[in-house]
């Protein structure tokens, strides 16, 4: 570690200074995240309290964690499809998301199908992206960036933006390859333009990580140790 304060994230990207975002700014980006495979329900309830204290956008949950009783009407509630593999049929994500939707999501962080983009499927993909999209009142369509070429990386986005979705997202958080990377996210950020938001997700551990990928474009944050990095947040 050198004099800058940088930090090595988890794909290899050295994190420098960034644009100076300020606590305030900073929680208004954050989906406080929950995926833990054994979360309760006691968890989930810590979780909602701690975000609305720390005043983040929302909270990020599981399906099977819906609905959240008492939830603040401050918090926006968001859930994941197909969740983490994409390896499931369309018919089982549309479902998945619409009965989400039922139970009380905003929003819908849906999981690619890899292989789709990987085999050259670009009509496919754009197709199940468009069938969940039709079921949620905001999409944001989880790409795994650190599983991809830069050239798939476009491809994705490119596919995402025809089918109408909301946001690029770059990760799970659960995939062997890593998480979001300032390179991910700026290439995705050039490729959407206007046209959608970009979530960096998994392995942001620091604030200078969540300062410099808000600075190479995210435009929300997947984040589960939101606290820490709020805490070290300038005023």
């Amino acid at each position: 570690m050198d004099g800058e304060n940088r930090d090595r994230g988890a794909a290899g990207d050295v994190y420098g200074p960034g644009m100076g975002i300020t606590r305030a700014e900073l929680v208004r980006l954050v989906d406080h995240t929950l995926l833990r495979t054994d979360a309760s329900h006691a968890d989930v309830l810590a979780l909602v309290e701690e975000a609305r204290d720390l005043g983040t956008y929302a909270v990020c949950l599981s399906p099977s964690m819906l609905p959240v009783p008492d939830l603040p009407p401050e918090l926006k509630l968001v859930t994941v499809c197909g969740f983490p593999s994409g390896k499931h049929t369309i018919a089982v994500k549309v479902a998945e998301a619409a009965e989400s939707v039922r139970l009380g999501a905003d929003e819908v962080d849906m999981v690619i199908d890899l292989g789709l983009l990987k085999a050259g499927r670009q009509r496919d993909l754009v197709r199940e992206i468009r069938a969940v999209r039709a079921e949620v009142p905001l999409l944001k369509v989880i790409i795994e960036s650190a599983a991809l070429s830069d050239e798939e990386i476009v491809l994705a986005c490119e596919g995402a933006v025809e089918a109408g979705a909301d946001f690029v997202k770059t990760s799970t958080g659960f995939h062997a390859a890593g998480g979001a990377t300032v390179h991910a996210v700026t290439l995705m950020s050039l490729t959407v333009g206007e046209a959608c938001g970009v979530k960096a997700s998994g392995g942001i551990r620091t604030y200078e990580q969540a300062d410099a990928l808000v600075a190479a474009g995210a435009t929300r944050l997947g984040m589960s140790a939101t606290a820490d990095i709020v805490a070290a947040a300038p005023e």
